[in-house]
């Protein structure tokens, strides 16, 4: 029997090294979807490589990729199978555009809720990793969130219809990357003290979801419906959840009451 854990390790990376040799080239084959975000060749390679690999090696689980299968595969209640949640290109536009805030997120849920994460951004040189209860990892190395949330040199990590869907009172620095789930890594390694993303879709969030509550901290829809446990009957190619991160309960309900719809 495989190895979640390892095996969806070194499958993120695999995907992140197919995807550095389409990186900056010329000719990459763009396109816009339905919801008018960009998708390129790459994406598709991406995804293709990663469906198979778990095909072969977990025959009976189902998948639930951006590109290949955005809709629902659920034949019942989600929380009896175990689904692979993927993302094959998180900052397709950051890729297109040779920024090198772009990578790989595979999760594994079981009982509907994240059980094994691996988010692999390789121009950065990093992998983070996560089982249900048994802690995050960047790079091998464990991850713990502080509680310190008065650090001068932080920052509030969010997404570029932050400022244009919310009014946000938030007085900290503020650096949109342009990766959704590097924003909420960025709160689990202690660089931002707030995550904030506020149209994500589910294969944005499951692997960062488990990495961020491994490491210590929260994360919580901002409002609305929660993102997870996985339901039956939500078109999660259309659905974005709202999502927010911190160190502590505490912290993020002080930032719900500062990121505030316009």
């Amino acid at each position: 029997m495989n190895d979640p854990l390892n095996f969806a390790i070194q499958l993120a990376q695999q995907a992140g090294a197919l995807l550095v040799k389409s990186f900056q080239t010329d000719g990459l084959v763009t396109s816009l979807k339905d919801d008018y975000s960009l998708v390129t060749q790459a994406d598709y390679d991406s995804d293709r490589l990663i469906a198979a690999a778990i095909q072969q090696s977990f025959p009976g689980d189902l998948i639930l990729s951006e590109e290949l299968q955005p809709h629902s595969p659920f034949g019942s209640d989600p929380s009896e199978q175990v689904v692979w949640v993927i993302d094959p290109l998180d900052g397709t536009t950051n890729f297109h555009l040779g920024l090198p805030f772009w990578g790989v997120l595979i999760a594994r849920l079981v009982d509907g809720w994240p059980e094994t994460a691996a988010l692999y951004f390789p121009l950065l040189n990093e992998l983070y990793s996560a089982q249900r209860g048994r802690g995050a990892w960047l790079n091998g190395h464990p991850l713990q969130v502080r509680a310190d949330q008065y650090r001068k040199l932080s920052f509030f990590a969010c997404c570029s219809r932050t400022l244009k869907l919310y009014t946000v009172d938030i007085p900290y620095k503020t650096r949109i990357l342009g990766c959704a789930g590097y924003t909420f890594c960025a709160v689990a390694r202690n660089i931002a003290l707030l995550g904030f993303e506020a149209t994500p879709r589910i294969w944005d969030i499951a692997g960062a979801w488990l990495i961020v509550q491994e490491a210590g901290g929260v994360i919580a829809a901002l409002d609305g419906e929660p993102p997870l446990p996985l339901h039956s009957g939500i078109d999660y190619a259309r659905q974005s959840f709202p999502t927010l991160a911190a160190a502590t309960p505490e912290r993020l309900s002080w930032a719900r009451g500062r990121i505030l719809p316009k």
